[in-house]
């Protein structure tokens, strides 16, 4: 099953991809977090010109955030058709029995603005640079060992798995099994399939534990030395910093346009 591999573009010789990882790590996750916060609607064609910008100073195709938003986007699509008609008291339109409400929508805009924007700086942040150099640098950031060590195994085991379920859902197709009719049976096999593949991660894990330790796994040094900065690292760190600084502050003084509008 191809999941799909984050860093598939890590050698473009963007800005961003010649950004040291940990300069790069920081100043991104803040603008995340800056991202997180606004509320107030007069900010959210800032953020979206400032993600876009930065999305194209990146030189990453157009095919590569379509494809994975592809997911998340099924998502997105219940909270708009949902929440416009069941949050909120201000009616602004019937439809039927269906009322659409003033809050609810302003709730989507907000909700649906920091989706896209929030991810695609994160997809900015993990194709821009080998996953590995990205977990390094998680790792020079005080990351506990235990945790990156998860997230890197996570990952590359995800493919893993999920190339023995392509396997095994071929092997049944092949002797006859229709995933479309719905039956008693199908939703018995179904559970098999599911639990086959906890049992087969599970078993999976042990052996990759028992080689880790079999090589020494826990007792080599911390890397150390693995990047340098530089003073343009530093100038492109401080950009960011104080663009996320001026996203929170547009949000204060304005005043939390949300709460004015709600009023």
């Amino acid at each position: 099953m191809k999941l799909g591999i984050v860093d598939e573009y890590s050698d473009l010789g963007s800005l961003l991809h010649r950004w040291e990882p940990r300069c790069k790590l920081i100043g991104l996750m803040v603008l995340i977090f800056a991202f997180s916060f606004i509320r107030d609607l007069r900010m959210l064609l800032a953020m979206v010109v400032v993600s876009t910008t930065i999305y194209i100073v990146s030189k990453l195709p157009v095919s590569f955030i379509l494809r994975r938003l592809r997911y998340p986007s099924f998502f997105l699509l219940v909270v708009i058709l949902t929440l416009p008609f069941v949050s909120g008291q201000t009616i602004i339109m019937s439809i039927g029995p269906l009322d659409l409400r003033q809050e609810g929508l302003i709730a989507v805009l907000l909700i649906a603005t920091r989706f896209l924007s929030i991810l695609t700086i994160g997809l900015i942040l993990f194709g821009t640079a080998p996953f590995l150099n990205t977990i390094k640098a998680m790792r020079a950031l005080g990351l506990p060992a235990i945790l990156a060590d998860m997230v890197l195994l996570s990952f590359r085991y995800l493919h893993e798995i999920g190339s023995d379920l392509q396997k095994m859902r071929i092997s049944m197709r092949l002797r006859g099994f229709d995933k479309h009719r719905f039956s008693t049976r199908a939703l018995s096999i179904a559970a098999w399939l599911g639990g086959s593949i906890l049992v087969r991660s599970y078993e999976r894990s042990e052996w990759v534990y028992k080689a880790m330790i079999l090589r020494g796994y826990g007792h080599a040094p911390p890397p150390r030395g693995e990047f340098q900065i530089h003073s343009r690292d530093v100038i492109t760190l401080g950009v960011f910093l104080l663009t996320a600084a001026g996203f929170i502050a547009g949000d204060i003084l304005y005043g939390h346009g949300v709460d004015a509008l709600l009023q």
